[in-house]
């Protein structure tokens, strides 16, 4: 009996997959970032021939958006066709790219630092549409967890992850500070530092900053800098000390209130990475690594969060 074809590759139900990667494919500033990675890539002329720009670019950005290992991301277009679609793989006599081609890709794109400049490319591209006006700055961190097992040939943790504390609870991993505009939430820039550092993810022409408790000494940190007005949220002690029978107390709990309204804007890029694209713990190891991830992720999140406008000023 000849087994009949699932016709799985030909579906119109509009999923939650299908709407993301219809989305991206309007708002990534596709010929900008292939412009961007071209310079580097292998010529191939020994070998198989390697894999065009666009296609490995498409990849590495499913990667992101859906959580995949290598070796679930050499296994994606073959099981499901929306993926070998939107990378433009061809049909499925076409080969695809396997564990080790991922691989390199994304080393490429450690090893020139490039992910970095596509954090840069895709906010050059919101900025000129208008939607990345960096005028004052809101400044959030976050705390990834990486694993704490030890089965591995040195036979201990990550060496470079370290234990962070949030709230009362201690965590192992690395801590990520991102700076967004006060205006329209878009992050512009990624650190992974210290909070000893609080001005480092500062871009370096707003005139305000605001961010959490953590960033109070903010303004006479080491890397501090002149004509930047910090404006940090109260400790939760001092914030529940305050009397609102009086009035000037009361007043201090109004404007901290309208300060947390702004400063909320930071955590939207944070929900979208850990919880639309599942960016939990980081997946390597080093901070170089997951670094790099982070920049992407986040230059994803800012396309992700845009998009309306940006599909509205296309159309």
């Amino acid at each position: 009996m000849k087994q009949q074809s699932l016709g799985l590759g030909h579906s119109n139900k509009r999923t939650r997959r299908r709407e993301l990667l219809g989305e991206m494919e309007h708002v990534v500033p596709w010929a900008e970032l292939v412009a961007l990675v071209a310079p580097y890539m292998p010529e191939g002329r020994r070998g198989r021939p390697p894999f065009a720009v666009e296609p490995m670019l498409r990849v590495h950005f499913v990667q992101q958006w859906f959580n995949l290992s290598d070796p679930a991301m050499e296994d994606a277009p073959h099981d499901v066709p929306l993926f070998r679609e939107f990378a433009g793989l061809g049909g499925w006599d076409n080969r695809v790219p396997d564990e080790s081609t991922i691989l390199r890709f994304r080393h490429l794109l450690e090893q020139h630092k490039l992910a970095p400049q596509i954090l840069q490319v895709v906010n050059q591209s919101l900025t000129a549409k208008g939607l990345l006006l960096k005028s004052g700055t809101v400044v959030g961190a976050t705390v990834n967890a990486a694993p704490s097992f030890t089965k591995n040939a040195s036979g201990e943790r990550d060496p470079e992850m370290k234990q962070n504390k949030k709230g009362n609870q201690w965590y192992f991993g690395m801590k990520a500070h991102i700076s967004a505009d006060a205006d329209s939430g878009l992050v512009h820039t990624v650190r992974v530092i210290d909070v000893v550092l609080a001005n480092s993810p500062l871009h370096g022409h707003e005139t305000k900053a605001l961010g959490g408790a953590g960033y109070r000494g903010a303004h006479k940190s080491l890397d501090a800098r002149d004509g930047v007005n910090w404006s940090a949220a109260m400790r939760p002690g001092q914030h529940h000390a305050l009397d609102m029978n009086a009035p000037r107390q009361r007043l201090i709990d109004e404007i901290d209130r309208v300060k947390a309204r702004i400063r909320a804007k930071v955590e939207h890029p944070f929900r979208v990475v850990k919880r639309l694209f599942g960016h939990v713990k980081v997946r390597y190891r080093g901070l170089a690594k997951n670094t790099a991830q982070l920049h992407t992720l986040f230059a994803l999140a800012n396309l992700w969060m845009a998009k309306r406008k940006l599909m509205g000023v296309a159309a």
